[in-house]
């Protein structure tokens, strides 16, 4: 999608979203063709004139000042990522971020990021902007141990393209939702990303369900809340996450679930921790057996 396509999509679905009563103007007569604010009545308390708004609207305006834009947010009322990213959708291409030359699936996170990793004792996922799983504590992939049936875990690929998603999460359409907008949030704030851009047009192409949540142009910044898993070994978790950035490494965060202590899920939570370490010592068991009779003389085999 163009830049142009993607400011006339945003800016219409924001303005359908409000009605005139709740901006003090009033509603109109029968004849009223839109379910929102008109965009005369956007320019109105934007303090802009409609035709300025709406080349703005249509794309025709390759820059506006942050004044303008500022006014148009208040108008239309944009929380802090979506006023983020209409300022994204009018920056000048040489002030857009450029990502590091490596992308996503060949980053490794530093081993002392790792070692934190491991001295959790709450599952955590550390992730990339195209939602590729860079890391994780063993916790976290007990949890998530569907996610990690993939040769490359990707948390977009497997809410939208995997056929246990929906019954891993207890508001399946609320995940998906949000994951959308995560990925519409961070191509606003990188357009350039060609990672990015190819991993939103595979969704497209092979998910019904994505393009249905694109469609609606919503922006969503994940930084803290609560979700209810359904774990195939221990059941539903509910569990708060809260996503902490990397100082010094861009675009990747470690994202922390916790449940509160005393609570089912906090029970649930320590049985599987203690099934992740029961595994994890029985595999080391077998990879020292396999190590042990690899090196051992041939007449001891």
């Amino acid at each position: 999608m163009s830049r142009k396509d993607e400011v006339r999509e945003f800016l219409i679905s924001r303005r359908a979203g409000i009605t005139p009563a709740e901006v003090g103007l009033p509603a109109g007569g029968e004849d009223r063709r839109v379910p929102g604010l008109r965009r005369e009545e956007v320019a109105v308390l934007a303090g802009v004139s409609t035709d300025y708004y709406t080349k703005l609207e249509r794309g025709k305006l390759r820059t506006a000042s942050a004044s303008v834009l500022a006014a148009i947010a208040d108008a239309l009322r944009l929380d802090d990522v979506e006023r983020a990213h209409l300022f994204d959708l009018f920056r000048e291409p040489g002030e857009t971020p450029k990502l590091p030359a490596v992308t996503d699936t060949k980053r490794k996170i530093p081993a002392s990021v790792q070692r934190v990793l491991d001295g959790m004792n709450v599952p955590a996922l550390v992730y990339g902007v195209t939602q590729d799983i860079l890391g994780a504590n063993l916790l976290g992939r007990a949890m998530f141990a569907p996610l990690f049936d993939a040769e490359r875990p990707n948390m977009a690929r497997f809410i939208f393209l995997d056929s246990r998603a929906p019954a891993f999460y207890d508001d399946w359409d609320l995940a998906c939702s949000l994951t959308a907008a995560m990925l519409r949030y961070e191509a606003g704030r990188d357009p350039l990303n060609a990672q990015l851009t190819a991993l939103i047009g595979e969704l497209s192409t092979r998910s019904p369900v994505f393009r249905s949540h694109w469609a609606a142009s919503d922006v969503h910044e994940h930084r803290t809340g609560r979700k209810t898993f359904h774990h195939p070994a221990v059941g539903a978790i509910e569990a708060a996450y809260d996503v902490l950035e990397l100082p010094g490494e861009h675009g990747i965060s470690i994202t922390t679930y916790s449940a509160d202590p005393g609570s089912p899920s906090a029970e649930k939570l320590s049985v599987l921790a203690s099934w992740a370490a029961s595994q994890h010592l029985d595999n080391d068991a077998d990879n020292d057996a396999r190590k042990r009779a690899a090196v051992a003389p041939k007449e001891d085999r």
